[in-house]
This record gives C-alpha cells, structure tokens and sequence, in this order.
C-alpha cells in the first residue's frame, strides 16, 4: 500500500489519506469543493462545485500513476438529487469512459457542499509491474 499526498488536491481534514494505491488500483477518498490553493470553498453552485471536485480528483489521479480514463468506480454524494441533471452535465465531461457509478442523495456534507466524489481507477502500466 502507497499514500499519495500532493499539493494539487486539498489536503485531507481529518485522519485519512487524500487516495491510496494497493493491488494496482487507487482508491481516493471523497473530495469536495476545496480549492487547493485556498483551502476554501469558493463556490456555491452544483456546477461549479463539481467542476472543482472534478480538477481535485483528476489532481489526485495524476499523482498516484493513473489518470481520469482509468476510473472503473465512482461514488457520488449530492446534497439534494434536484441538482442530479446539473451535476451530469459536468460530470460526463470528465468520466468520458462512463466508469460504473453508484450516485446517492445525503443529508449533509463536510463544509455544507453540495456534491462530494469518490473513486477507484486502475494505476496505469509503467512497466515497472
């Protein structure tokens, strides 16, 4: 098992890890709408919310070996399921291999965002495997 740390996704608010590699999978915990360079929420918006989520997560895939094209699982948590069309639309310009999906509503989430996801993606072959 490998911890992937990096700057160029927020860093985790509490006691886990941003995403860990393990059996040539890396799994990233949930991410919000933090911006990384502020550490704050600058949005309010589905759209712009899972936009940031978005870039957060393809940050973390990036960094760990793997990238976006090779999620094979998302999990997605939105705040109120009226905003599941909005949150699609930006959505499927990132997951453009339609990797399976379990999307539910829930009650609150971590600095009252309004979406949170999170994923499992194969690391890709670097021939050192």
């Amino acid at each position: 098992m490998k911890i992937i740390n990096t700057d160029k996704a927020p860093a985790a608010i509490g006691p886990y890890s941003q995403a860990v590699t393990s059996g040539g999978f890396v799994y990233t915990s949930g991410q919000i709408a933090i911006n990384p360079v502020s550490g704050n929420v600058e949005s309010d918006t589905i759209e712009a919310q899972t936009l940031q989520v978005c870039k957060n997560i393809k940050a973390l895939l990036d960094s760990s070996g793997s990238g976006i094209d090779k999620v094979v699982k998302t999990t997605c948590f939105l705040r109120n399921m009226e905003d599941f069309a909005a949150f699609n639309s930006v959505y499927e310009k990132y997951f453009v291999s339609k990797p399976a999906r379990s999307c539910v509503a829930v009650r609150d989430l971590p600095k009252n965002v309004l979406v949170e996801i999170d994923t499992v993606a194969e690391v890709q072959d670097n021939g050192c495997n």
